[in-house]
């Protein structure tokens, strides 16, 4: 019996219309068969959002060999979640999300949409990876990440991840890409985050803007480093926030009965 090419779920926060998810789809074909479902709308930092007050959608978009593309009117999570229950026709070896248009390093991982959907297929233990490029422009090149996606993609299907676990992949905005380097999430915080852009009456108005403003520039381990001096980066993130450091001291904290109010 001819063994089955693996099956791979595409998602992305940008919407199913995107170049970045298109150009995923070409990088990634080579590998499996691949399965789109993506928001039919751009649903950009809504991390893990789940859609629970109204009812939500997909339909197809098109079909051809070893390719079926869905819109879903939900969020990247929902994406994942519907695609789960009522599309595939069985469990996919991976989850990909992406390719996004803006970067997902350091603490952006928690605002992401785009890894919503990789934490999703996380905690239904497939693995699962993100692919974000550093630049926001509509018409982005992503020529240079595409040897990258389709290795990583493919080292994924062969090796698996461990449990709890994926990977959160970047790209700087290079044509000379120096190569991979395994990270950790950059410390730091969005500051200057909102723009007051109007004042009418009592009410005020304002625009969602920032920037990211690291605290550890000369750490040479984090993300925001290698992107700084063009490499990929490649940040393997566990869903398991629990701070086990912290327990022991817990533990004492709370040695004693309490007294009574």
């Amino acid at each position: 019996m001819e063994k089955q090419r693996p099956l791979i779920l595409v998602s992305n926060d940008d919407g199913v219309i995107s170049k970045g998810i298109s150009e995923l789809i070409k990088f990634l074909r080579p590998l499996g068969e691949i399965v789109v479902v993506a928001p039919d709308a751009p649903r950009s930092g809504t991390a893990c959002a789940m859609t629970v007050n109204e009812p939500i959608h997909y339909a197809l978009v098109r079909r051809e060999v070893g390719l079926a593309v869905y819109k879903c009117s939900g969020t990247p999570v929902d994406c994942v979640k519907l695609a789960m229950h009522a599309i595939l026709e069985r469990r996919p070896d991976l989850v990909v999300a992406g390719i996004n248009h803006g970067d997902n390093s350091a603490v952006n991982v928690h605002y992401s949409g785009t890894m919503g959907v990789v934490i999703e297929g996380c905690l239904k233990g497939i693995p699962s990876i993100g692919f974000s490029l550093c630049d926001h422009g509509a018409d982005a090149d992503f020529t240079p990440a595409g040897p990258y996606v389709r290795e990583i993609a493919r080292q994924v299907l062969e090796k698996g991840l461990p449990p709890l676990t994926c990977l959160n992949v970047n790209f700087p905005v290079t044509v000379n890409l120096k190569g991979v380097r395994i990270c950790e999430q950059a410390k730091g915080q969005w500051v200057r985050e909102w723009e007051n852009f109007a004042h009418r009456g009592d009410s005020h108005y304002y625009w969602l803007t920032g920037e990211f403003e690291p605290t550890d520039t000369e750490n040479e381990q984090s993300d925001y480093w290698a992107l700084a001096h063009d490499y990929v980066a490649v940040t393997p993130t566990t869903v398991d926030v629990t701070a086990r450091s912290l327990i022991g001291d817990l533990q004492g904290w709370f040695a004693a009965p309490l007294p009574p109010l």
